[in-house]
């Protein structure tokens, strides 16, 4: 047996800071205060933060449970977990989440080589003093060579960072989440400071009950709390194959989805406090021409965070400073989350008997080449950050159905048995995972392509966002996993 199988977290401490990484990542920061503001009205958006909220208890806790019972119990990777909690007959379902969360290695890689670019460019450049200097700066850096040198660089390091497995995570993870902790109140406090910051929170939390009436305002809370947490992707299955018992997986699953939301709120508003103070107090903008702003997603859905950002920090006292802190937080989110990402396949390999020195590389090189399109096309780019990140949602349906099948009963009894000092995990979550997240999953996975089918070349599999694309790449690999179901059991444990 390869003795990665053998490594443990060293402290209750060292594994919920590792799993935070998973669950915080550029999405936090980047994705969520653009989807608030998208969902919120004039009025404001504490009715999208409530049912965002709800689905935290109702999909991410849920399902990290059972990633948690899952991998633990195994001690293998995803596909390998897979193969003995279905004997063998639902291991290509393993096989495609692990795809699904490779493929959007390729070009989340990309985007963390953004955030190291702009954390170096505000150290020793200038911030750009309007929209027409911002965006020279993301053409210029679009245009060059640079998103390919920096795709590799977070890509190295992402690979070091798990070289010697769960020592080496864990590591790093203790410095980078602390760290980004403390770059996030920094800026919070800052933010907080500024005149007219507070209509700006004001705004996140005042609530327009009447939306919870629209059935769009529940699917949305749902999908971004299924993409914030990164719940039933398998990263948290691969982190808890080196769980110690004595870690209780109720508790660590509530610390985790708490965890991961309080940081999402702190990030919108430190996002919303500052827009609002710059662009509503001092440039006399009206709440729905700030709010636009916020919304607008910009070439690749980059617009508020790379083009806006540091515009406004050049427009406040100490804003150089803080534009450096706000990047390098970007960067330490969007790293935590990377190496879970480069973990993932990497323990797969491992599972399949080969060395973590052999497996990092293998991954490490197909991540890089497979990722070039994107680093070089950001049409390519929004093309798999919308397959992919539609595939998510299926993905937490196959898992669900693995629960289903290996016995949420079994689940229970196992895990309640050997509580000690952990929560039991109730009833009510047998009925979450039996019902609700399947129904609601595909209910998900059906508006998303209902909707891709309203665009004008729906048809076109090469169209950036258009129902066929998404059901070209997906048909191709499910079938192709499927059909080698067999040859994928011979390979792994």
């Amino acid at each position: 047996m390869n003795k990665t199988s053998n490594q443990r977290f060293s402290s209750k401490l060292a594994f919920l800071l590792s799993v935070l990484g998973i669950a915080i990542g550029t999405g936090n920061i980047w994705r969520f205060p653009r989807i608030v503001a998208q969902n919120g009205t004039t009025e404001g958006a504490g009715a999208f933060i409530f049912a965002w909220i709800i689905f935290l208890f109702m999909w991410s806790i849920p399902l990290i449970i059972g990633e948690y019972a899952i991998g633990r119990k195994f001690r293998l990777g995803l596909v390998g977990a897979f193969k003995n909690a279905t004997e063998g007959k639902l291991t290509w379902m393993g096989a495609f989440m692990a795809f699904v969360a490779t493929a959007i290695t390729f070009f989340y890689s990309v985007i963390v080589g953004w955030c190291i670019y702009y954390f170096i460019y505000m150290i020793i450049e200038p911030l750009p003093l309007n929209t027409q200097s911002a965006m020279h700066i993301w053409d210029s850096y679009q245009n060059s060579v640079w998103p390919l040198v920096t795709h590799a660089i977070a890509l190295i390091v992402g690979c070091l960072a798990i070289w010697k497995g769960v020592s080496s995570i864990e590591k790093i993870n203790k410095f980078l989440i602390p760290s980004l902790l403390v770059i996030i109140l920094g800026c919070l406090v800052r933010a907080l400071t500024l005149e007219g910051a507070t209509e700006g929170i004001a705004y996140l939390f005042t609530p327009n009950w009447s939306q919870l009436t629209s059935p769009r305002i529940w699917i949305e809370a749902l999908t971004q709390n299924a993409w914030d947490t990164g719940a039933g992707w398998g990263m948290f299955l691969t982190y808890a194959a080196y769980m110690n018992k004595s870690q209780g997986i109720v508790k660590n699953a509530f610390f985790t989805g708490l965890g991961n939301n309080t940081i999402s709120l702190l990030s919108a508003m430190i996002i919303f406090g500052t827009v609002f103070a710059i662009l509503s107090n001092e440039g006399g903008m009206s709440r729905g021409e700030v709010l636009n702003i916020v919304k607008t997603s910009g070439p690749a859905s980059t617009g508020l965070t790379f083009i806006w950002m540091p515009q406004l920090f050049a427009k406040m006292f100490g804003g150089p400073v803080l534009a450096v802190l706000f990047f390098m937080g970007l960067t330490f989110a969007g790293f935590s989350s990377l190496i879970a990402q480069l973990e993932l396949p990497t323990r797969i390999v491992i599972d399949c008997g080969v060395t973590r020195p052999k497996a990092l590389f293998i991954v490490g090189a197909i991540s890089y080449v497979l990722g070039i399109p994107s680093a070089i096309n950001l049409d390519i780019l929004t093309n798999q950050d919308f397959v992919w990140g539609v595939a998510l949602l299926v993905s937490g349906v196959f898992f669900a159905i693995v629960l289903i099948v290996y016995g949420l009963d079994t689940i229970r009894n196992e895990e309640n048995q050997f509580a000690n000092s952990d929560w039991s995990i109730n009833v009510i979550w047998k009925y979450i995972l039996k019902f609700f997240i399947p129904v609601a999953g595909l209910v998900l996975i059906v508006w998303f392509l209902a909707d891709a089918a309203q665009v004008d070349q729906w048809y076109n599999p090469l169209e950036s966002y258009s129902l066929m694309t998404c059901i070209v790449q997906w048909v191709l690999i499910i079938t192709a996993l499927f059909l080698l179901n067999k040859k994928i059991n011979k390979k792994v444990v």
